[in-house]
């Protein structure tokens, strides 16, 4: 099977895009009934919206699907009404990375057996998109070689957040990009060993963004994943009839919960890596990750919304849901203010990760109308 030409979309060439996450760094405005990529962070639209903006030109609307879960399934329809409402996967409730692919591959396959998937998160912000859709397609050529193949993001510091994937022997180049064999995938690492990663220069991030074929993932469940596998086939097997949700229903909840990554990138042969420099890539994963999007004033500050009044702060963050509510900070410095009206965050930038332990206390609570 041929990828796309320069000019033409190809049939067979379908994006996946993972959509149900909650974002729970991104608390308090980061919700259950308005999570991460539901947002608009900026002017351009919501992360979901500009995840879906970046693949035009490179994939017809028809063979964009969105995985999610029921609850926010509405919300995301109204922001792409482009994807027909039949490509809106609903997993019963979340199982991990793997079983989302899985899904989203069983679909494909009932489909067009000859597909090509691309694995995308809603909840990326990528700035050069004429680079994004290059790496695409070189990905795309490899893939059809039989390579799994993930896109690396180039470093640009030792970051100890994300995972990171060692290039081994050299591929061949694609659409003018290099692929190179994966050596081995990398958990998120301590600080020293980070910086190794770096002086090497052999690692990449890994952007959790994967290339394949239909035939091939599926072939990896079934030697890797063997149980999750058989779940899939009995949920194949009923896809195209009246007892699909039923099914769905009774299988789903049986599956183990795990990650792509572990339960196939890291124990699968024929796996693959694009490099790409200058891909101005930021997974949004904190407050503190939106200083490398989104611009500040001559301050450094970033006021996101609300009715707001500064006195000497500086290198800030403020968001208030509420024009009616006025805000006032007076001599800050490197500081997080978020005010949704029922919750108020007020934290350093330093410490924007330990977000997530407030959501966890107020599960551990019950509080749930804060969650």
């Amino acid at each position: 099977m041929n990828c796309m030409s320069q000019n033409q979309m190809n049939k067979h060439f379908y994006a996946v895009i993972m959509a149900g996450g909650g974002g729970t760094r991104l608390w308090p405005l980061s919700r259950s009934n308005s999570p991460k990529q539901t947002l608009q962070l900026t002017d351009e639209g919501t992360l979901f919206q500009l995840a879906v903006k970046r693949l035009e030109g490179l994939f017809d609307p028809m063979n964009i699907l969105v995985v999610t879960i029921a609850e926010q399934s509405a919300v995301l329809q109204k922001q792409a009404p482009q994807i027909p409402l039949e490509n809106y996967l609903i997993e019963p409730m979340p199982r991990g990375t793997a079983s989302v692919v899985g899904l989203a591959a069983i679909a494909i396959q009932k489909r067009d057996p000859e597909g090509t998937m691309v694995v995308l998160t809603a909840d990326h912000f990528i700035a050069n998109v004429p680079k994004f859709q290059q790496s695409l397609k070189a990905a795309c050529r490899l893939a059809q070689d039989g390579y799994l193949m993930t896109l690396g993001i180039t470093p640009t510091f030792p970051a100890t957040g994300y995972g990171y994937i060692q290039r081994g022997n050299f591929l061949q180049e694609s659409e003018g990009m290099p692929g190179y064999l994966v050596t081995q995938f990398k958990e998120k690492p301590a600080r020293q060993l980070a910086e190794e990663f770096i002086r090497t220069g052999d690692h990449d991030w890994n952007s959790g963004m994967f290339i394949w074929r239909i035939d091939r993932i599926l072939e990896e469940f079934h030697q890797h994943m063997p149980e999750l596998a058989r779940q899939l086939d009995i949920i194949g097997d009923a896809w195209n009839t009246s007892q699909k949700d039923a099914v769905l229903g009774h299988e789903w909840p049986l599956i183990k919960p795990q990650t792509i990554d572990y339960g196939i990138m890291e124990k699968a042969g024929r796996v693959g890596v694009i490099p790409v420099p200058d891909l101005e890539w930021n997974d949004v994963g904190s407050w503190e990750s939106l200083f490398e999007v989104l611009p500040g004033d001559e301050n450094g500050n970033i006021v996101l919304q609300g009715n707001y009044i500064n006195i000497g702060t500086t290198k800030s963050m403020v968001y208030s849901s509420s024009s009616e509510r006025l805000v006032v900070t007076i001599g800050l410095e490197n500081m997080i203010v978020i005010d949704t009206g029922d919750a108020l965050l007020v934290c350093s930038r330093r410490d924007a990760q330990q977000v997530r332990n407030v959501v966890q206390i107020l599960k551990d609570r019950g509080e749930k109308r804060y969650l």
